[in-house]
């Protein structure tokens, strides 16, 4: 009995070691003033001047951000949508056939998703003329597709575990389906769809394998461009462009799990009140 909480602390260690010590060395030698990534020749910060004079990885970065904001924020939309109708609608003509498309991308391997993609947009080309090449438009629609699957699954749990007493009094009160939507479900839900969207963005900003079937000449996305890089060689300048992202992603999850924990904390002081004021 004395030895498992010793078990299970080395294999809760050996868990976050295997997980964050490359990350660690990869920041290290992005420091690496040699170019040759596995062999330390002094620290050097020169691979991060060297990206910021790179305008490909400035105009990748921008594509990016571009394409997931754009994709994430149209994803959410269509998402939580979609989710409020498969938790609140439990009967409507279709509901099986729907709910198995929108779940569908989450089972399927992304090879698949990326090569269904890129045929339909090929026919869609020859027979209506639209999408007239392949990039940004393209990758954007495919982003879209796979992602939403992500936001719904989210919004729908919320949804299913929020209390519903609390739209029915809105409704008994005088409250249009309209406000109920808008004064009670939408707030409620909302922790929901921040995280849908960032799901979704995080999604859209490290695809590789659908951006890779859907894009075209001229539309090289952050990730496309770190993987062509890596194919010749990790290079320390590689290294210095994934510590970089880790630091930006690292600030956001922090920024938001703060600014979700100070709106979690000021509804239960809320719910506090509320309660003291009713005794």
């Amino acid at each position: 009995m004395k030895r498992r909480p010793t078990f299970l602390i080395s294999v809760l260690c050996f868990g976050f070691a295997f997980f964050y010590v490359p990350i660690l060395s990869m920041i290290v030698y992005s420091f690496n003033n040699s170019r040759l990534a596995t062999v330390w020749g002094g620290f050097s910060t020169k691979w991060y001047a060297a990206l910021w004079h790179n305008p490909q990885v400035g105009e990748a970065l921008k594509l990016s951000l571009e394409i997931a904001i754009l994709s994430s924020t149209s994803a959410t939309i269509l998402g939580t949508m979609a989710g409020i109708a498969l938790a609140r609608f439990k009967q409507f003509r279709g509901r099986v056939l729907f709910s198995g498309l929108v779940t569908a991308p989450l089972i399927m391997p992304e090879v698949i998703t990326g090569i269904s993609s890129l045929i339909f947009f090929i026919l869609m080309a020859e027979f209506v003329g639209w999408p007239a090449s392949r990039g940004f438009t393209t990758v954007t629609l495919a982003h879209i597709t796979f992602s939403m699957v992500f936001v719904t699954t989210v919004v729908q749990s919320r949804m299913l575990s929020a209390d519903r007493a609390i739209e029915e009094a809105a409704m008994d009160l005088g409250s249009r389906p309209w406000q109920v939507m808008k004064d009670v479900t939408l707030p409620v839900i909302s922790p929901a769809i921040l995280s849908g969207w960032l799901l979704a963005f995080t999604i859209s900003m490290d695809d590789v394998v659908i951006t890779n079937f859907t894009t075209g000449p001229g539309t090289t996305t952050l990730p496309i461009l770190i993987w062509s890089k890596v194919k010749l060689g990790v290079t320390p300048d590689v290294n210095a462009l994934a510590t970089l992202t880790v630091l930006v992603v690292g600030v956001i999850v922090f920024a938001v799990g703060f600014v979700m924990n100070r709106s979690e904390k000021r509804r239960e002081l809320e719910r506090r009140l509320a309660y003291q004021a009713n005794e």
